[in-house]
C-alpha cells in the first residue's frame, strides 16, 4: 500500500513527486510509468526554454482574455526559473541564448508596446520583446519582414533534464515502476486500486494522474485531445549564421541551432486534423512543409540533408490553461500542457501539491 502514486514519469510527474516529497518527507511515493522511459513529449521535443512568442501570446489573449493569458505566461516563466534554480545551467545544457520570432508582415507591431506593459508584471522588464530587424540579414533568413527578440528565452537538453529529475527523485527515496500499464482505476472506501496490464494490482491512499496526452483511457471526460508534434534535424551546416531559439506563426514553427545543425519542428497547422493522434511517427505532408520552410525561410535556396526525424505527442484542449484539479477525495490530475511542458511542469506540479 502506497501513500501516493503518480501515473506518468514525464516532466509533470517527476516534478510533482519531488514537490510532494518536500511536503511529505515520510510518505511512500511511487511513480508508475507505462514505458521503459517517458514516451510522450518529455523526451521527444525540441528543447526550447521559452514562455511564449509575441503572436502566440496575443492569440491566447484573444481566446482567453489577457489576464488569463498573462497568468499562463507567468506559470511558464516561473517554471523556467525553477529549473535553473534547482539544476543550474551546466547539468542540463541550459542556455539563455535569446528567443526570436520571425514576422512576415507589420500587423503585430502595433501591439508590441501593450504586450510589453503586460509582461512587465512577469519579467520585470519594460522591454521583454524588442524589434531586432538588423539581425535578419546577418542570420541569413529569407521572406521575413521583422524579427522580434526576447532576451529571457533560450534552450536546454530535455533528455538531460529528465535524467536530472529522475536522479533527484531517486535520492529523495521516490520509487519507480517502469513498464507498468494501468488499465483501470477503482476508487474504494479504503483507498484506490490500480489494475495493471500484467499485474500485480497496486493500492494507494491518493493518486495523481500526470498522463498528459495519454489520459483519455483513464479520464475520458477530460477536455483533452492528443496532438502530434513532428521534428527534423539536419546534417551540420557550414557557417551557420544564427544562434538562439526561433518561432514563426504563433509558435506553429520552431527551430534552433543545435551544434551547427538545424533542429526544426512544427507545421502542425498545415494538417491539423491528421495531427490529432496518438501515433508517434512522422508523416510526408508535414515533413515536406518543414523542409519547404527550411529551404525558403531559414536557409533560402539551400537544402541540407536531413539526418533524423521524430515525433512527440502533446495534449491540447479548448484552451491552453493546464488542467490542475482535485477529481475526488483521493485523486488529482495535472494535464494538458499544450506543448509547453518543459516550462509549465514545475508550476503545474506546485499547484497540484497545494491541493494536498
Amino acid at each position: 500500500m502506497q501513500d501516493i502514486i503518480i501515473i506518468g514519469a514525464g516532466f509533470t510527474g517527476l516534478w510533482t513527486a519531488i514537490f510532494l516529497r518536500q511536503k511529505f518527507p515520510s510518505k511512500k511515493i511511487t511513480i508508475v510509468e507505462r514505458g521503459t522511459i517517458p514516451a510522450g513529449a518529455s523526451l521527444r521535443n525540441a528543447g526550447f526554454a521559452c514562455f511564449g512568442s509575441l503572436t502566440e501570446i496575443l492569440s491566447d489573449a484573444g481566446l482567453m482574455g489577457h489576464e488569463k493569458a498573462l497568468e499562463l505566461v507567468r506559470m511558464r516563466f516561473d517554471g523556467l526559473r525553477t529549473i535553473q534554480k534547482v539544476f543550474g545551467n551546466a547539468l542540463i545544457d541550459f542556455s539563455l541564448c535569446k528567443g526570436y520570432e520571425l514576422l512576415s508582415g507589420e500587423e503585430y507591431l502595433k501591439d508590441l508596446s501593450m504586450l510589453n506593459e503586460w509582461l512587465y508584471l512577469v519579467t520585470g522588464s519594460p522591454d521583454t520583446f524588442t524589434v531586432s530587424d538588423e539581425k535578419i540579414e546577418s542570420f541569413g533568413f529569407g521572406a521575413i519582414a521583422h524579427l522580434i527578440e526576447n532576451r529571457f528565452e533560450g534552450s536546454l537538453h530535455s533528455g538531460k533534464l529528465v535524467n536530472a529529475l529522475f536522479q533527484l527523485a531517486v535520492k529523495m527515496d521516490i520509487r519507480f515502476l517502469f513498464a507498468t500499464t494501468v488499465r483501470e482505476v477503482e476508487e474504494q472506501s479504503d483507498g484506490i486500486r490500480l489494475i495493471t496490464a500484467k499485474g500485480p494490482d497496486l493500492r494507494t491512499e491518493r493518486l495523481v494522474y500526470c498522463t498528459n496526452a495519454f489520459s483519455n483511457q483513464l479520464l475520458p471526460k477530460t477536455d483533452l485531445v492528443p496532438a502530434r508534434g513532428q521534428v527534423l534535424l539536419t546534417e551540420p551546416v557550414p557557417d551557420l549564421k544564427f544562434t538562439g531559439t526561433f518561432h514563426y506563426q504563433e509558435g506553429f514553427y520552431y527551430f534552433r541551432n543545435l551544434n551547427d545543425r538545424i533542429l526544426l519542428g512544427g507545421a502542425r497547422n498545415t494538417s491539423l486534423q491528421t495531427e490529432y493522434t496518438l501515433d508517434a511517427f512522422t508523416t510526408l505532408p508535414v515533413q515536406q512543409a518543414l523542409e519547404h520552410f527550411l529551404s525558403t525561410v531559414i536557409l533560402p535556396g539551400r537544402c541540407p540533408e536531413i539526418t533524423h526525424r521524430w515525433a512527440g505527442i502533446m495534449a491540447m484542449g479548448k484552451e491552453k490553461m493546464p488542467v490542475t484539479e482535485q477529481l475526488s477525495d483521493r485523486s488529482f490530475c495535472a494535464l494538458r500542457m499544450s506543448g509547453m511542458g518543459v516550462a509549465l511542469a514545475p508550476a503545474v506540479a506546485r499547484k497540484i501539491v497545494e491541493l494536498f
